[in-house]
């Protein structure tokens, strides 16, 4: 008789705590919004010397310019990284297909090599495709990919969203069940997930592997999550291999 109130007291607590996530995750991703809004240029800064490493692309998720990354990018620039920004993806409501030709020809107008993608949701998406596309090009240009709670199984809440670019992340969208079936790049794409995360809860790697954790909880708040920052920054130095 005691278990049934103590299980009720800590679903509430736990409800209570999620709550409290789901507006802090918000209130962070409206703070770094209207950031890009008052300071919509900077991307030329982020590719300054001196740079070491192999060259940072980033690839915001959907409805994200790519101004929602350039806090995490300017870190990065601090500790000597060379990053790029995509800014034709607009505000990313393309199609995955679209939008992984327009990384591409990015990537090949900026004439990088041994790129590493760094990506925030549906960017894994965008990346994987471009890196599968990349594979099988004559001038092969995308080394490695980092994603930050990527749904690369699509997201269970998509469907609920009544907007045309974040249904196109159900699970069985044409686009995200390609991806599923295609494991060539897999290898090469490092998953990170937050430890809790309110739009894909069920974030995991691209293979079904599980994805490094960060304590970070919340969709967008895991950008700022410092473990993340030191993780790109060992990966694009090689420390880590």
């Amino acid at each position: 008789m005691h278990g049934v109130p103590r299980q009720e007291g800590r679903a509430h607590r736990r409800a209570g705590a999620h709550l409290a996530w789901r507006a802090r995750d918000y209130e962070f991703a409206v703070r770094w919004i209207v950031a890009g809004w008052l300071r919509p240029g900077g991307a030329a800064e982020l590719a300054r010397p001196p740079v070491r490493g192999r060259p940072v692309v980033l690839v915001p998720g959907v409805y994200e310019a790519w101004h929602f990354l350039r806090p995490l990018a300017r870190r990065l620039h601090e500790h000597g990284l060379r990053v790029h920004a995509v800014p034709s993806l607009g505000r990313n409501r393309r199609p995955v297909p679209e939008s992984a030709d327009l990384l591409r020809a990015s990537i090949a107008a900026l004439g990088l090599h041994d790129v590493v993608l760094l990506a925030h949701s549906k960017g894994g998406l965008i990346g994987k495709r471009a890196m599968i596309d990349d594979l099988v090009s004559d001038d092969p240009r995308i080394a490695s990919m980092i994603t930050v709670n990527t749904p690369f199984v699509g997201s269970r809440y998509a469907r609920w969203v009544p907007l045309r670019a974040v249904r196109a992340l159900v699970p069985h969208d044409e686009a995200i069940l390609a991806l599923v079936v295609d494991r060539t790049v897999d290898e090469r794409i490092v998953p990170v997930r937050s430890v809790w995360d309110p739009h894909v809860p069920d974030a995991r790697g691209p293979d079904g592997r599980e994805a490094v954790v960060l304590r970070t909880p919340g969709h967008f708040r895991a950008l700022a999550d410092r473990a993340l920052e030191d993780l790109v920054v060992r990966h694009v130095l090689d420390e880590d291999r």
